[in-house]
């Protein structure tokens, strides 16, 4: 007993890092081509045509998906699955692990997510209207199609593995909420390596361009590149974009034991609830929740080098969250502020994900990339040193701590530390 006991402690107190990187969003497939353009002010929104709703502005990914799949597996899964499995290759592989002997028992699966199945439902309906709502046409693919561990779940069966997996589902928080997970799995000794992270697909579901319409809140601008622009005077919604971002996860001592490279190490985190409304965010909760994972790591608000805000381009949430930063980081002269969306849109599930693998080479090169599309900063999102228009370089950043808040109040920050011995 007493053995087992002190296994669990030395779990519990272990250090965790990330090893490897996968992604593909809106402007890149991979992590060098979306930080060259960051840090090159390249937004990658584009229009499309939906259904029922014509034009949109959509942040759309253009990655392979037949680098690791057959065309079968395409027809019988989905594009968040395709997306899921696209970046865990990628992570796998840019990781260096020998995957091949890797013990697949003791691999975890853990990706967040905002939403799953709305797109196959509604392509099940439109197609059966076209056979007068014919069910005999509705396809056997969408129960596994549409359950909620849907995008896991496919990356477990092309990558063969058959440790734990699991969808989370933390709305627009989810991508920190994955890589927390992974962190807890990793202590509790449940797993000994994960990929983890955020995927979206919702792009190719109309109801949320109509749902954030009838909200008032979906962008519209004649250039679709300067449609999404968080903090900017004429603001006026989010644009929604596809994408994913997976990390391979691992305890410092098995990274170490293969000589891994380390990109960055898990120092803190924190989730909390605003109790409040479905939609609107609360800046109060929000500043808490950065205090909570400020503890957990143990630093200061001042130890911070650069917060990526996760700022929408809607009025009222944009402000909520300068709100929060101008309370929790008030006299930290050497702190900076930086947000993605106006480059990709909002990724969703796949949001806080990709926002932290595109802050994180700050940590060799000293460069952090600006906002874009802020042409007339709000006064009400004015925060001290907000980095605008080109890339602050020259910076020694050390801990980046990243906001992603959701609907119905979810709050998630993850704080991640450059790796030292």
């Amino acid at each position: 007993m007493g053995g087992a006991s002190f296994y669990f402690r030395s779990m519990i107190d272990s250090r965790i890092v990330i090893t490897g990187i996968g992604l593909t969003a809106p402007n890149g497939d991979n992590l060098p081509e979306f930080r060259k353009n960051l840090l090159e002010g390249v937004a990658g929104i584009e229009n499309i045509e939906t259904r029922y709703m014509g034009t949109v502005h959509a942040g759309v990914c253009h990655f392979d998906p037949l680098r690791y799949q057959k065309k079968k597996s395409l027809r019988i899964g989905t594009r968040a699955g395709s997306v899921a499995i696209y970046c865990s290759q990628e992570a796998v592989r840019d990781s260096g692990v020998d995957w091949q002997s890797q013990d697949k028992d003791r691999v975890g699966v853990y990706l967040g997510v905002t939403e799953h199945g709305n797109v196959e439902t509604e392509n099940e309906i439109y197609n059966i209207s076209q056979f007068d709502y014919d069910t005999r046409y509705w396809t056997h693919h969408h129960n596994p199609r549409t359950v909620a561990n849907n995008p896991a779940g496919e990356v477990t069966i092309n990558m063969k593995i058959t440790g734990p997996h699991y969808t989370i589902g933390a709305a627009c928080a989810a991508g920190n909420a994955g890589l927390i997970q992974a962190a807890q799995m990793l202590r509790l000794g449940e797993v000994d390596f994960v990929l983890a992270g955020g995927v979206s697909e919702s792009i190719h579901t109309f109801g949320i361009f109509a749902a954030f319409k009838s909200q008032g809140a979906l962008a519209h601008h004649a250039d679709p590149r300067k449609a999404s622009r968080p903090f900017d005077r004429d603001r006026n919604g989010i644009v929604v974009s596809e994408g994913g971002c997976v990390f391979t996860v691992e305890r410092l001592e098995d990274a170490k034991a293969r000589g891994a490279k380390i990109y960055a190490e898990i120092a803190g985190y924190a989730l909390n609830s605003d109790a409040k409304d479905y939609v609107l965010p609360y800046s109060v909760q929000q500043a808490v929740c950065m205090r909570q994972a400020l503890k957990k790591a143990g630093i200061n608000p001042a130890d911070v080098d650069l917060v990526n805000t996760h700022a929408t381009a809607t009025p009222l949430g944009d402000e909520q969250e300068c709100m929060a930063i101008r309370e929790v980081f008030a006299d930290c002269p050497e702190t900076f502020v930086n947000n993605t969306k106006g480059f990709i849109g909002h990724a969703m599930g796949a949001a806080g994900a990709l926002e932290l693998a595109g802050n994180l080479p700050s940590f060799d090169d000293g460069r952090i990339h600006p906002c874009l599309n802020v042409d007339r900063l709000d006064p009400k999102c004015e925060v001290p040193n907000l980095v605008l228009g080109k890339p602050l370089d020259g910076r020694r950043v050390d801990v980046i701590l990243n906001n992603s808040f959701g609907m119905l109040g979810i709050n998630s920050v993850l704080i991640a530390g450059r790796y030292v011995e």
